[in-house]
Protein backbone atom coordinates (compact mmCIF):
# COMPACT_ATOMS: atom_id res chain seq x y z
CA UNK A 1 0.00 0.00 0.00
CA UNK A 2 1.22 3.62 -0.46
CA UNK A 3 -0.02 5.33 2.58
CA UNK A 4 0.01 9.40 2.91
CA UNK A 5 0.57 10.46 6.63
CA UNK A 6 -0.57 13.71 6.78
CA UNK A 7 -1.41 15.00 10.37
CA UNK A 8 -1.79 17.99 11.86
CA UNK A 9 0.46 18.81 15.50
CA UNK A 10 -0.81 17.06 18.53
CA UNK A 11 -0.85 20.40 20.54
CA UNK A 12 1.35 20.66 23.41
CA UNK A 13 3.06 16.80 22.67
CA UNK A 14 4.04 16.85 19.28
CA UNK A 15 4.95 18.55 15.96
CA UNK A 16 3.17 17.51 12.95
CA UNK A 17 6.10 16.80 11.48
CA UNK A 18 7.21 15.11 14.67
CA UNK A 19 3.54 12.97 14.70
CA UNK A 20 3.82 12.48 10.99
CA UNK A 21 7.20 10.87 11.23
CA UNK A 22 5.90 8.66 14.23
CA UNK A 23 3.10 7.34 12.22
CA UNK A 24 5.16 6.64 8.84
CA UNK A 25 7.70 4.51 11.43
CA UNK A 26 4.41 2.44 12.14
CA UNK A 27 3.36 2.07 8.51
CA UNK A 28 7.14 1.28 7.48
CA UNK A 29 6.80 -1.39 10.14
CA UNK A 30 3.68 -3.28 8.80
CA UNK A 31 5.37 -2.61 5.49
CA UNK A 32 3.68 -0.65 3.54
CA UNK A 33 5.44 2.94 2.08
CA UNK A 34 4.80 6.05 3.84
CA UNK A 35 4.70 9.62 2.27
CA UNK A 36 5.44 11.95 4.93
CA UNK A 37 3.20 15.09 4.54
CA UNK A 38 2.60 17.44 7.64
CA UNK A 39 -0.19 19.41 7.51
CA UNK A 40 -1.48 23.20 9.14
CA UNK A 41 -4.68 24.62 9.49
CA UNK A 42 -3.36 28.34 9.52
CA UNK A 43 -2.86 28.05 13.13
CA UNK A 44 0.55 27.23 15.23
CA UNK A 45 2.53 25.05 12.87
CA UNK A 46 1.76 26.76 9.86
CA UNK A 47 5.54 28.38 9.69
CA UNK A 48 6.89 24.99 10.32
CA UNK A 49 5.38 23.51 7.61
CA UNK A 50 6.72 26.33 5.40
CA UNK A 51 10.50 25.63 6.42
CA UNK A 52 10.29 27.19 9.76
CA UNK A 53 11.58 30.83 11.04
CA UNK A 54 14.88 31.97 8.92
CA UNK A 55 13.97 35.73 11.12
CA UNK A 56 13.13 37.24 14.28
CA UNK A 57 11.98 40.24 15.06
CA UNK A 58 11.44 42.09 18.51
CA UNK A 59 7.63 43.23 18.97
CA UNK A 60 5.37 43.91 21.44
CA UNK A 61 3.14 41.23 22.49
CA UNK A 62 -0.71 40.28 23.02
CA UNK A 63 -0.47 42.79 26.71
CA UNK A 64 2.49 44.92 25.48
CA UNK A 65 5.51 42.69 26.75
CA UNK A 66 8.44 42.31 24.20
CA UNK A 67 8.61 39.43 22.63
CA UNK A 68 11.41 37.65 19.89
CA UNK A 69 9.13 35.79 17.10
CA UNK A 70 10.51 34.10 14.32
CA UNK A 71 8.75 34.42 11.00
CA UNK A 72 10.24 33.32 7.16
CA UNK A 73 11.36 35.47 4.42
CA UNK A 74 12.55 33.60 1.33
CA UNK A 75 13.43 36.95 -0.92
CA UNK A 76 10.00 36.78 -2.31
CA UNK A 77 7.74 35.93 0.29
CA UNK A 78 7.03 36.19 4.00
CA UNK A 79 4.67 33.33 5.88
CA UNK A 80 3.99 34.87 9.61
CA UNK A 81 2.27 33.24 11.93
CA UNK A 82 0.48 35.56 14.52
CA UNK A 83 0.42 33.32 17.45
CA UNK A 84 4.01 33.69 17.53
CA UNK A 85 3.42 37.62 18.17
CA UNK A 86 0.06 37.82 19.18
CA UNK A 87 -1.02 34.33 20.25
CA UNK A 88 -2.60 33.15 23.31
CA UNK A 89 0.48 30.95 24.53
CA UNK A 90 2.49 33.72 25.25
CA UNK A 91 0.60 35.42 27.95
CA UNK A 92 0.50 31.28 29.81
CA UNK A 93 -3.23 30.73 28.36
CA UNK A 94 -6.83 31.76 29.63
CA UNK A 95 -6.14 32.52 32.89
CA UNK A 96 -2.66 34.75 32.30
CA UNK A 97 -4.83 36.95 29.41
CA UNK A 98 -6.44 39.86 29.85
CA UNK A 99 -8.80 39.52 26.93
CA UNK A 100 -10.45 43.43 26.64
CA UNK A 101 -6.67 44.41 26.61
CA UNK A 102 -5.19 42.19 24.44
CA UNK A 103 -3.71 43.36 21.22
CA UNK A 104 -2.62 42.08 17.55
CA UNK A 105 0.03 44.63 17.94
CA UNK A 106 2.57 42.93 17.08
CA UNK A 107 1.71 41.13 14.34
CA UNK A 108 0.66 44.36 12.44
CA UNK A 109 4.69 44.85 13.36
CA UNK A 110 5.44 41.41 11.99
CA UNK A 111 3.71 42.45 8.76
CA UNK A 112 5.65 45.54 8.76
CA UNK A 113 8.74 44.19 9.22
CA UNK A 114 8.40 41.93 6.45
CA UNK A 115 7.55 44.47 4.14
CA UNK A 116 10.52 46.79 5.23
CA UNK A 117 12.35 43.61 4.19
CA UNK A 118 11.39 43.39 0.49
CA UNK A 119 8.59 41.36 0.75
CA UNK A 120 5.59 41.63 -2.08
CA UNK A 121 3.62 38.92 -0.91
CA UNK A 122 3.00 37.79 2.88
CA UNK A 123 1.05 34.87 4.25
CA UNK A 124 0.08 35.12 7.69
CA UNK A 125 -1.56 32.62 9.83
CA UNK A 126 -4.13 33.65 12.21
CA UNK A 127 -4.86 30.32 14.79
CA UNK A 128 -3.76 30.39 18.42
CA UNK A 129 -4.47 34.00 19.18
CA UNK A 130 -4.90 35.90 22.18
CA UNK A 131 -6.72 38.66 20.74
CA UNK A 132 -10.12 39.89 20.17
CA UNK A 133 -9.77 43.25 18.54
CA UNK A 134 -10.91 42.86 14.86
CA UNK A 135 -7.08 43.48 13.96
CA UNK A 136 -7.33 47.17 14.87
CA UNK A 137 -3.78 47.05 17.03
CA UNK A 138 -2.10 44.88 13.85
CA UNK A 139 -3.43 47.94 11.35
CA UNK A 140 -2.11 50.87 13.58
CA UNK A 141 1.35 48.84 13.31
CA UNK A 142 1.29 49.11 9.91
CA UNK A 143 0.25 52.79 8.99
CA UNK A 144 3.76 53.84 8.72
CA UNK A 145 4.44 51.03 5.85
CA UNK A 146 4.44 51.13 2.10
CA UNK A 147 1.92 48.74 1.59
CA UNK A 148 1.41 49.35 -1.77
CA UNK A 149 1.77 46.56 -4.39
CA UNK A 150 2.00 43.83 -1.05
CA UNK A 151 -0.39 40.74 -1.57
CA UNK A 152 -1.28 39.44 2.01
CA UNK A 153 -2.91 36.25 2.08
CA UNK A 154 -4.60 34.84 5.40
CA UNK A 155 -4.44 31.41 6.03
CA UNK A 156 -7.92 31.06 8.09
CA UNK A 157 -8.55 27.82 10.51
CA UNK A 158 -11.90 28.94 11.14
CA UNK A 159 -14.79 29.96 8.79
CA UNK A 160 -16.60 32.56 11.67
CA UNK A 161 -17.60 35.59 10.69
CA UNK A 162 -16.33 38.98 11.98
CA UNK A 163 -18.77 39.82 15.07
CA UNK A 164 -19.12 36.04 15.63
CA UNK A 165 -15.63 35.44 16.91
CA UNK A 166 -16.85 38.03 20.55
CA UNK A 167 -19.08 35.07 21.59
CA UNK A 168 -17.48 31.85 19.85
CA UNK A 169 -13.86 32.52 20.77
CA UNK A 170 -13.60 35.24 23.68
CA UNK A 171 -14.01 33.12 26.33
CA UNK A 172 -11.74 30.15 25.31
CA UNK A 173 -9.21 33.18 25.79
CA UNK A 174 -10.25 34.42 28.90
CA UNK A 175 -13.34 36.64 29.03
CA UNK A 176 -15.87 37.03 31.48
CA UNK A 177 -19.62 37.13 29.93
CA UNK A 178 -19.82 40.99 30.18
CA UNK A 179 -16.31 41.20 28.51
CA UNK A 180 -17.85 39.24 25.26
CA UNK A 181 -20.89 41.15 25.18
CA UNK A 182 -18.51 44.63 25.34
CA UNK A 183 -15.90 42.73 22.67
CA UNK A 184 -18.72 41.87 20.40
CA UNK A 185 -19.85 45.76 20.47
CA UNK A 186 -15.71 46.71 19.91
CA UNK A 187 -16.43 44.75 17.14
CA UNK A 188 -20.04 45.85 15.63
CA UNK A 189 -18.27 49.46 15.79
CA UNK A 190 -15.29 48.00 14.16
CA UNK A 191 -17.78 46.95 11.31
CA UNK A 192 -19.17 50.59 10.84
CA UNK A 193 -15.42 52.06 11.06
CA UNK A 194 -13.56 49.56 7.91
CA UNK A 195 -16.52 50.49 6.06
CA UNK A 196 -16.41 53.97 6.54
CA UNK A 197 -12.49 54.16 6.10
CA UNK A 198 -11.63 51.34 3.60
CA UNK A 199 -15.04 50.78 1.77
CA UNK A 200 -14.85 47.37 3.22
CA UNK A 201 -18.26 45.26 4.88
CA UNK A 202 -16.23 43.01 6.70
CA UNK A 203 -19.42 41.78 8.55
CA UNK A 204 -20.10 38.63 6.62
CA UNK A 205 -16.88 37.80 4.98
CA UNK A 206 -16.14 33.79 5.82
CA UNK A 207 -13.03 33.46 7.97
CA UNK A 208 -13.10 37.27 9.26
CA UNK A 209 -13.63 36.37 12.64
CA UNK A 210 -10.49 33.79 12.80
CA UNK A 211 -7.83 35.22 15.17
CA UNK A 212 -10.64 37.75 17.48
CA UNK A 213 -11.13 39.61 13.79
CA UNK A 214 -7.53 39.91 12.69
CA UNK A 215 -8.72 38.07 9.38
CA UNK A 216 -11.40 40.79 8.62
CA UNK A 217 -8.99 43.60 9.70
CA UNK A 218 -6.68 43.02 7.26
CA UNK A 219 -9.24 42.23 4.35
CA UNK A 220 -10.55 45.31 5.21
CA UNK A 221 -7.25 46.43 3.60
CA UNK A 222 -7.07 44.30 0.67
CA UNK A 223 -6.10 40.94 1.98
CA UNK A 224 -7.57 37.61 0.53
CA UNK A 225 -8.65 35.15 3.22
CA UNK A 226 -8.22 31.59 2.19
CA UNK A 227 -8.77 28.03 3.52
CA UNK A 228 -5.23 27.47 6.15
CA UNK A 229 -5.91 23.55 4.81
CA UNK A 230 -6.31 24.23 1.28
CA UNK A 231 -3.23 26.76 1.04
CA UNK A 232 -0.92 23.96 3.04
CA UNK A 233 -2.61 21.21 0.92
CA UNK A 234 -1.39 22.83 -2.40
CA UNK A 235 1.76 24.30 -0.71
CA UNK A 236 3.02 20.92 0.63
CA UNK A 237 2.20 18.85 -2.35
CA UNK A 238 -0.52 16.89 -0.27
CA UNK A 239 -3.24 17.25 -2.77
CA UNK A 240 -1.07 15.77 -5.86
CA UNK A 241 -0.28 12.85 -3.63
CA UNK A 242 -3.45 11.94 -2.06
CA UNK A 243 -4.40 10.94 -5.57
CA UNK A 244 -2.25 7.64 -6.49
CA UNK A 245 -2.63 6.64 -2.22
CA UNK A 246 -4.09 3.64 -0.90
CA UNK A 247 -4.85 5.28 2.53
CA UNK A 248 -4.72 8.24 4.18
CA UNK A 249 -3.24 9.00 7.69
CA UNK A 250 -4.07 12.43 9.68
CA UNK A 251 -4.97 13.36 13.22
CA UNK A 252 -4.57 15.90 15.96
CA UNK A 253 -4.60 16.19 19.83
CA UNK A 254 -7.99 15.87 19.70
CA UNK A 255 -11.64 15.57 17.20
CA UNK A 256 -14.67 16.61 17.74
CA UNK A 257 -17.53 18.46 15.80
CA UNK A 258 -14.65 21.68 15.35
CA UNK A 259 -12.07 19.28 13.46
CA UNK A 260 -14.19 19.46 10.26
CA UNK A 261 -14.79 23.42 10.67
CA UNK A 262 -11.78 24.20 8.47
CA UNK A 263 -9.47 22.59 10.17
CA UNK A 264 -6.88 19.46 9.21
CA UNK A 265 -8.50 16.22 9.88
CA UNK A 266 -12.05 17.43 8.54
CA UNK A 267 -9.86 18.62 5.44
CA UNK A 268 -8.30 15.70 4.85
CA UNK A 269 -11.61 13.06 4.89
CA UNK A 270 -13.44 15.87 2.52
CA UNK A 271 -10.63 15.62 0.10
CA UNK A 272 -9.83 11.75 0.31
CA UNK A 273 -13.69 11.09 0.13
CA UNK A 274 -13.97 13.18 -2.95
CA UNK A 275 -11.06 10.83 -4.13
CA UNK A 276 -12.70 7.44 -2.47
CA UNK A 277 -9.19 7.06 -0.35
CA UNK A 278 -9.98 5.48 2.82
CA UNK A 279 -9.02 7.23 5.59
CA UNK A 280 -7.56 6.82 9.32
CA UNK A 281 -8.04 8.92 11.89
CA UNK A 282 -5.95 9.29 14.44
CA UNK A 283 -6.24 11.37 17.36
CA UNK A 284 -5.13 12.06 21.05
CA UNK A 285 -8.93 11.72 21.83
CA UNK A 286 -11.70 11.46 19.70
CA UNK A 287 -14.78 12.70 20.80
CA UNK A 288 -16.95 12.99 17.67
CA UNK A 289 -16.70 11.93 14.10
CA UNK A 290 -18.30 13.76 11.31
CA UNK A 291 -19.23 12.88 8.22
CA UNK A 292 -17.92 15.20 5.06
CA UNK A 293 -20.33 16.76 3.00
CA UNK A 294 -23.15 14.31 1.48
CA UNK A 295 -21.65 11.48 3.88
CA UNK A 296 -18.95 9.52 3.32
CA UNK A 297 -18.22 7.29 0.14
CA UNK A 298 -15.23 5.11 1.97
CA UNK A 299 -14.53 3.89 5.10
CA UNK A 300 -13.38 6.37 7.47
CA UNK A 301 -11.39 4.32 11.01
CA UNK A 302 -10.26 6.20 14.09
CA UNK A 303 -7.83 5.53 16.93
CA UNK A 304 -7.98 7.23 19.82
CA UNK A 305 -5.05 7.40 21.84
CA UNK A 306 -5.47 7.95 25.27
CA UNK A 307 -8.22 4.91 25.28
CA UNK A 308 -5.20 2.84 23.27
CA UNK A 309 -2.48 3.48 25.48
CA UNK A 310 -3.83 5.11 28.34
CA UNK A 311 -3.02 8.92 29.45
CA UNK A 312 -0.33 9.36 30.75
CA UNK A 313 1.78 7.25 27.93
CA UNK A 314 -0.28 9.38 25.63
CA UNK A 315 0.95 12.42 26.61
CA UNK A 316 4.46 11.45 27.98
CA UNK A 317 5.62 9.05 25.43
CA UNK A 318 3.22 10.45 22.15
CA UNK A 319 5.78 9.45 19.29
CA UNK A 320 6.12 5.97 20.46
CA UNK A 321 2.66 5.57 20.68
CA UNK A 322 1.33 7.07 17.65
CA UNK A 323 3.64 4.47 15.88
CA UNK A 324 2.76 1.72 17.83
CA UNK A 325 -1.49 1.86 17.14
CA UNK A 326 -0.65 2.38 13.69
CA UNK A 327 1.07 -0.90 13.24
CA UNK A 328 -1.42 -2.67 15.50
CA UNK A 329 -4.09 -1.18 13.55
CA UNK A 330 -2.27 -2.87 10.29
CA UNK A 331 -2.15 -5.83 12.62
CA UNK A 332 -5.49 -6.34 13.53
CA UNK A 333 -7.11 -5.86 10.18
CA UNK A 334 -4.49 -8.45 8.47
CA UNK A 335 -3.28 -5.55 6.09
CA UNK A 336 -0.05 -7.35 4.95
CA UNK A 337 2.77 -5.60 2.00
Amino acid sequence: MRVVVAPDKFRGTVTALQAAEAMASGVRRAGHEAVVIPLADGGEGLLDVFGGPNRLTEVSGPLGDDVTAGWRYDGRRAVIEMALASGLMLVGGAEGNDAVAASTYGTGELIAAAVDAGAREIIVGVGGSATTDGGLGALRAMLSSRMHGVSITVACDVRTTFVDAATTFAPQKGATPAQVKLLQRRLERLVDVYRTEHGVDVSQIVGGGAAGGLAGGLAAIGATLESGFELVAEESGFADAIESADLVITGEGFVDAGSFDGKVVGGVVEWANELHVPVLVVAGEVFELVDSPGGNSVEVDAIDLVASVGRERALQDTAASLEQVVVDWFARRSITA
